[in-house]
């Protein structure tokens, strides 16, 4: 069968929390096509910006040369970005260690509405040739939406004054397995019909084969019950185009800018277990085959028009984006050991099938303005709105399950799937209006401001309406020529899950309980700090240390509602609450800087350190809020060599343990370190290859899983079972030229 997944939605809404990247770049000469193809010369670091909300700024030289396939590889050279993925994916972002749910994924400085049902959005089905820039924004602003407890990360995409020409980048991949994949892709720049015009396509293929294997004891350091083995290869092509332009129109300017990104992708996960620690026929236990066909394509279009009237600027923006998302998947198992009879005589076979499609629209339209209100004061003022529809479909197939005769006739023919449907659509209205004000004297800058975002949802024809005040200030001190302080302070939102707010029953949806949606609950909101320092050093190093603190009210995290489960005796059904507070801190620090001081200004050097740590409280007492990893550190150089036109580096990144604990399961999860390299060598005047290659020390990702019947043995420590499982892949070499024209 043949599989695929999309990217889950690169949309471009219309909210933005800082000029938008046109107005940015308008004042500026395009960066040729041969500045853009060849970077060695110098080493590059993060930006000091001169914005007053805390920003880390990363240009596309800080990634380019190690050449990332996605968005979510760029990232993992970030400060305080972690990952809960397998190994070599990078899917959704947990700043700062929270669920991705808390952390808001820009667009040009706008809000991206995500795919997944927690709002959140993939960062891995984005490919890194989009990228013009990646921020991190550390607190809120007025003018943006507040969904962004941990933080935003915003990603800028080139537009029409990004680059005069063009470039052709083409390559190869060789995956863990020996398997070959390539990479293309392709971008213009230049004048047309009186403005500006920027085009771009990529082509890429995806591979990640893993290893599995786990061992499962009745309790720690008990006896082996059962050992299993488990590839798992997940393949597929990404497929994006991307267009900007911009025009003087009116005595205003026009911004049109779209983007389209589809990825197919098969997961094929394969399994056999065995009885014991005896990986023999004579205890084969099961064999499992699951394939899930994936799907999807994301359009996302946006229009902007900026006009100077009414004494200051107004922005009018619209915008629409869509996703559907397709996946079928079947999981067919044959058991062998439930009599005396061993392999290859089956005993049972069972087969489910399942087919999901999600079809998600987002309209969104802003009127915005800004003007000077003198003494250095300039407010801005708005009405940002956003219309959704979502609607999920689940075609679930009756189980097929028969008893196989242990004589050697043949199996019995399996029958016909008789599906049972499942759908549930969610209607969703925002409306939120703004107000801020800014200033400057001397060496204090400042914005202060207030957002008002309410929200309208309907799910099932049950309504679940709330509205928050969302206040906001950050302040920029210049303490001398090098150092500066920034303060930020503000109040967040997360909102719930749209499946957490389906009233549907699922079955076995956590394990073996099943789970049934809470129609009425409440956003999560969070009073929120961050106070860091930063110093330049020389004239392209920077170091910085900041602490942040949130304090989150009403938690929403799983309950038991007492009644029984679909699995009979034993099981429950789960529902999920608003049910307490919690606080998340930390430390970061960042240093980029190149080693003059050391006689080595062709040599630059990195360092990202964040220690993370959170406190929520649960039934079973204190705990990290879940899934947190405790530190992630990433450190690497780069270093030219101009008289041989050439350049290489390294990146070696570590991301700490997790700990979540939900209803009678616990999970730890440990990553082994990861090292990438690159090499790169100018050919001639317009072109450049380069060879990278990462996961060098072969990650792994090691999972203990502590399973209890219900919470009382949950409580006494009384195991229902113990498993550990270790995930492996190999390095990855890819093989890229850069040819600008």
């Amino acid at each position: 069968m043949r599989k695929s997944i999309l990217l889950l939605g690169a949309a471009l809404s219309p909210f933005a929390f800082a000029a938008p990247a046109s107005a940015q770049s308008a004042d500026q000469t395009p960066t040729t096509a041969l500045e853009e193809v060849i970077v060695t010369g110098r080493p590059v670091f993060r930006n000091r910006t001169d914005d007053v909300v805390p920003t880390l700024s990363y240009d596309l030289e800080y990634f380019q040369r190690f050449e990332p396939l996605t968005v979510g590889d760029a990232l993992r050279r970030v400060p305080s970005v972690t990952f809960l993925s397998d190994v070599l994916e990078s899917d959704g972002v947990r700043l700062r260690g929270l669920d991705p749910g808390y952390t808001q994924i820009l667009i040009n400085g706008e809000r991206v509405p995500g795919g997944g049902d927690d709002r959140s959005f993939f960062v891995d089905r984005i490919p890194a040739e989009l990228i013009e820039r990646v921020e991190v924004v550390r607190s809120s602003s007025a003018n943006r939406s507040g969904d962004a407890v941990a933080g935003a990360i915003n990603i800028v995409l080139r537009d029409a004054y990004t680059l005069d020409g063009g470039y052709i980048r083409g390559g190869a991949i060789l995956f863990p397995d020996d398997e070959v994949g390539g990479t293309f892709g392709a971008v213009y720049g230049g004048q047309v019909a009186g403005g500006r015009l920027l085009v771009g396509a990529s082509v890429q293929d995806r591979r990640n084969p893993k290893d599995k294997y786990s061992q499962r004891f009745d309790r720690p350091g008990g006896t082996l019950v059962n050992t299993e083995v488990q590839t798992d290869v997940r393949s597929g092509t990404d497929y994006s185009f991307n267009a900007d332009y911009q025009v003087a129109l009116g005595g205003g300017e026009l911004s049109l800018s779209g983007v389209f990104v589809r990825t197919e992708r098969l997961q094929d996960e394969d399994s056999i277990e065995y009885r014991g620690g005896r990986e023999q026929a004579a205890d084969l236990l099961t064999v499992n085959d699951n394939d899930v066909d994936i799907e999807t394509d994301n359009l996302s279009l946006r229009g902007r028009y900026e006009i100077d009237m009414l004494g200051g600027e107004t922005r009018f923006k619209l915008g629409y984006a869509s996703f559907d998302d397709s996946q079928s998947e079947f999981e067919n198992e044959a058991e062998y050991l439930r009599d005396a009879v061993i392999f290859p005589d089956e005993d049972r076979f069972t087969s489910d099938f399942e087919i999901r499609d999600l079809k998600d629209e987002e309209v969104s339209i802003a009127l915005e303005h800004t003007r000077s209100i003198g003494d250095g004061l300039e407010v801005e003022f708005g009405v940002q709105t956003i219309q959704k529809d979502r609607e999920a479909d689940t075609q679930t197939a009756t189980r097929i399950r028969f008893n196989v005769p242990n004589a050697p006739a043949p199996r019995p023919a399996q029958p016909a799937y008789v599906f049972t449907p499942s759908t549930y659509a969610i209607e969703e209205t925002r409306i939120d209006p703004y107000v801020m004000v800014s200033g400057e004297s001397g060496a204090l800058k400042w914005e202060a401001g207030l957002r008002y975002e309410t929200t309208d949802t309907t799910i099932a024809g049950i309504d679940n309406d709330y509205a928050e005040l969302l206040p906001s200030a950050s302040l920029r001190y210049t303490l001398n020529a090098t150092d500066r302080l920034i303060v930020s302070a503000g109040r967040t939102i997360r909102r719930p899950r749209f499946n957490d707010l389906a009233p549907v029953l699922l079955e076995e949806e956590r394990g073996d309980n099943d789970f049934e949606g809470n129609p009425l609950l409440e956003p999560e909101t969070a009073w929120g700090a961050d106070v860091g320092v930063e110093r330049r050093l020389g004239r392209d190093g920077v170091v910085g240390l900041n602490v942040f603190y949130r304090d989150v009210t009403d938690l929403i995290e799983d309950v038991n509602t007492g009644r029984q489960g679909s699995g009979g005796a034993g099981t429950f059904i789960e529902s999920i609450d608003n049910v307490g507070d919690g606080q998340v801190y930390g430390v970061e620090f960042d240093l980029s800087t190149p080693l003059t001081f050391a006689g080595m200004e062709n040599t630059g050097v990195f360092l990202n350190a964040s220690w993370l740590d959170s406190q929520v409280e649960d039934v079973l007492g204190e705990r990290r809020f879940n899934d947190q990893s405790d530190y992630v550190v990433s450190v690497g150089f780069t270093h030219d060599i101009p008289t041989w036109e050439a350049a290489f580096g390294a990146t070696y990144r570590k991301q700490g343990d997790a700990f979540g604990r939900v209803y009678a399961e616990e999970v730890t999860t440990s990553y082994g370190a990861d090292l990438e390299v690159f090499l790169e060598k100018r050919l001639f005047e317009n072109a450049v290859l380069r060879l990278t290659a990462i996961n060098l020390l072969d990650s792994s990702k090691d999972e203990v899983f502590d399973k209890f019947a219900d919470q009382a043995d949950q409580v006494s420590r009384d195991y229902d079972e113990y498993e550990l499982e270790t995930e492996t892949a190999g390095p990855v070499v890819q093989m890229v030229m850069r040819l600008a024209f």
